[in-house]
């Protein structure tokens, strides 16, 4: 699961809005404006039948600042990522 979803900085971050674009998801924010210190992203890599499922994950940031359920505040009421 992506850390971002427990991260402080979710909704301002470049990284993230990156994997909202590669999800096919909105975004948090039109124009995020924290750049984040290393992030570490995991691509999980699998062949459908007539498609190719790609899954990105932060796994890891040095930016990280835990706030546990920072994006379900956001939006509420919908499934977290994972």
């Amino acid at each position: 699961m992506c850390i971002c979803v427990n991260c402080h900085y979710v909704n301002r971050c470049i990284t993230y809005h990156a994997v909202e674009q590669q999800h096919q998801q909105p975004h948090l924010t039109d124009s995020p404006d924290f750049e984040p210190t290393e992030p570490s992203i995991n691509v999980n890599i699998r062949p459908k039948e007539d498609y190719i499922e790609m899954e990105w994950d932060v796994v890891g940031c040095e930016s990280f600042l835990e706030e546990t359920g920072k994006w379900l505040k956001l939006r509420p009421g919908e499934l977290v990522p994972t």
